[in-house]
């Protein structure tokens, strides 16, 4: 099968999350990708479980580090920094995210290398970037407490609250996707590479989109407002009668549908609730009443009598519900990939749907390379 990114060649010097998600996309689309890991104790996330699988991986690690082959350099030694420089040779990507300085010290900095290898694209990847922010380490859960998600998510009464999963480090892997492919169309137009820098905390300001906005533009700083929408009401959780479902009316032709579909129909007439900035406005009256229509059945009910009428609805599932949902809906997100020992893991399918140049899961995450003086 032909890969969009079959001749592609990567050297991986990041570890954890945002680093490794990039360069797993990148071998998702073909590219050859070989992962430089720390001899003995290698990427971090090797060590960060439970949950383990049933071999005793790290499902952390299994899950951003497919269609990669690993070795073990210590960079400390001449040899292994030597090896790691003739790989950085034959490179046309390499990818790193240490604090700003670490590669330079090692002779593996973009300016260094970037004079025998000119075609280069060199993706820097930090916390802060390179100025007065450099000697900050860089951690999911400080940039979105720093970067005011925290500030946004959770309820009102409640303390900030962090999203469920490093978003800011899978937000950064996508923004160094794009940016390593935008860098790779000019080298081979150009036959000129790049440096390609992303810090975490642009990142999510640039992700922030009407949130960030109604800063910037308005002067507007959000606030937690739970499940709430800021600029558009009825948009969140609603209590059947047993329990939560989640309602997402974006116009006032699809709330007219909600209150016809509930047996209301007079209630998208109300004074208060006649357009979307009223019902912002009135959102705590809109809720009290469609919670008194809602209680009345339960959840399942009123999400199938709703999505019959084009209204986005539905129940609150766990990931394994999620899952389910998804394989019922045939969008297969779960594939299984072979190790070299027969045995098999199952991952996250990845989502980008490609007619002729289809992701391809031609190797499972590595076992811990043995370090090459072995």
């Amino acid at each position: 099968m032909v890969s969009a990114l079959a001749d592609l060649k990567i050297l991986d010097f990041s570890r954890v999350l945002a680093g490794p998600f990039a360069t797993m996309l990148l071998g998702d689309l073909g590219a050859n990708v070989t992962k430089i890991e720390r001899p003995e104790s290698g990427d971090d996330t090797r060590a960060w479980g439970p949950p383990f699988d049933e071999f005793g991986e790290a499902t952390y690690f299994l899950a951003v580090n497919r269609n990669k082959e690993s070795i073990a350099l210590d960079l400390s030694l001449p040899s292994d920094l030597m090896r790691a420089k003739n790989l950085a040779a034959e490179s046309d990507v390499i990818i790193e995210n240490f604090m700003p300085g670490v590669m330079d010290r090692f002779g593996l900095g973009y300016e260094d290398l970037s004079k025998t290898n000119k075609a280069l694209v060199y993706c820097s990847i930090t916390g802060f970037g390179k100025g007065l922010g450099a000697s900050l380490p860089g951690y999911d859960l400080l940039i979105q407490a720093l970067g005011g998600l925290m500030s946004i998510t959770g309820t009102p009464e409640g303390k900030p609250q962090k999203v469920g999963v490093a978003l800011v480090d899978i937000i950064a892997g996508l923004f160094a996707t794009v940016g390593i492919l935008s860098a790779i169309l000019h080298s081979r137009a150009t036959g000129e590479g790049q440096l390609v820098e992303v810090n975490l905390l642009s990142s999510l300001l640039a992700a922030m989109a009407n949130q960030g906005s109604a800063y910037t533009a308005a002067g507007v700083v959000p606030r937690r407002i739970g499940n709430e929408h800021p600029s558009i009401a009825p948009y969140g959780l609603i209590r059947a009668a047993d329990r939560d479902l989640v309602i997402a009316v974006g116009n006032d032709r699809q709330f007219s549908a909600l209150c016809d579909a509930i047996g209301n129909s007079e209630l998208s007439k109300d004074l208060r609730f006649v357009t979307n900035a009223l019902r912002v406005y009135f959102r705590e009256d809109l809720k009290t009443e469609l919670e008194i229509i809602f209680g009345t059945e339960d959840a399942v009910h009123w999400v199938r009598i709703l999505n019959k009428v084009g209204v986005p609805a539905g129940v609150v599932n766990d990931l394994a519900a999620a899952f389910t949902v998804a394989s019922d809906l045939g969008l297969s997100p779960i594939i299984k990939i072979q190790r070299p020992n027969g045995t098999e893991v199952s991952l996250t399918r990845n989502p980008i749907s490609l007619s002729r140049t289809p992701a391809t899961y031609r190797s499972a995450p590595p076992v811990m390379p043995v370090h090459t003086d072995q």
